[in-house]
């Protein structure tokens, strides 16, 4: 039986966190994205009208987007787990009567929520400088929040890995980051000359914006089905990961 109240008080507590740095945390992808636009929208798009009968600057918002969410959540997730860890708050979350499934709904979940008020924000900043559609508006809701939930999940494993800060910006910055930005954010895997069309799909972030991009305009570079069950087998993945966190105290309790 979970105990709603343990997991209200813990995401109360990391969205608290959140609204004391509401300003920052607008205000940088608010601009990131006005950037990505004016530069790629406006120097590329000069040269590429459209992609796949789409034009090219809504064609970048579904990558976009996605760019944010993966950064976002796993940060976001790391950051809420690292910092009990790191001030010692964390032996009073493990001595109190609080399991598994509160804790993650209590830090995944706020994780995941800052995620999506964020996509929101970006979805409102490309309506400034692009007109895009959404073809499929619930799917796009229930995969936008299946990403978030998966890649907080990431980020609450990272943050309870992590033995410092640098460590903690590891796999954002040096993987995540780079693998967004090959995985077809600003171009369709289509575009790439042989062999490389094929090596693309080595790149699990292919899916994720494919996927995404299939939601708003009904077409993608691989099969929507793919791109649903490999973020359903990583969410899967890190739950289970987590359970053996918890179930064996690793990096909790030492």
């Amino acid at each position: 039986m979970i105990n709603w109240r343990s997991t209200l008080a813990i995401y109360r507590n990391e969205l608290a966190r959140f609204r004391r740095t509401i300003f920052g945390s607008i205000v940088s992808p608010v601009l990131t994205t006005s950037l990505y636009f004016i530069v790629f929208g406006a120097a590329i798009g000069g040269r590429i009208s459209e992609v796949g009968g789409v034009d090219y600057g809504a064609f970048i918002v579904p990558g976009l987007l996605m760019l944010t969410l993966l950064s976002e959540s796993t940060s976001n997730a790391s950051f809420g787990i690292y910092m009990p860890k790191f001030t010692g708050a964390i032996y009073e979350l493990l001595s109190a009567p609080v399991g598994v499934a509160e804790t993650l709904l209590g830090f995944v979940g706020a994780a995941a929520t800052k995620s999506l008020i964020l996509a929101a924000i970006i979805l409102a900043t490309a309506t400034l400088f692009v007109d895009y559609s959404i073809a499929h508006p619930v799917f796009a809701l229930f995969y936008i929040m299946l990403v978030a939930a998966s890649f907080s999940l990431l980020g609450f494993i990272l943050g309870v890995w992590a033995e410092g800060f640098e460590k903690l910006q590891m796999v954002p910055l040096l993987i995540l980051t780079p693998l967004t930005f090959l995985g077809g954010t600003f171009y369709s895997i289509d575009m790439l000359p042989s062999p490389w069309d094929k090596v693309a799909l080595a790149n699990p972030i292919v899916y994720l914006v494919n996927g995404l991009r299939w939601t708003f305009y009904g077409d993608s570079d691989v099969s929507i089905g793919i791109s649903f069950g490999l973020t359903l087998g990583f969410l899967a993945i890190c739950v289970a990961v987590i359970a053996v966190i918890f179930r064996t105290g690793w990096r909790l309790r030492t």
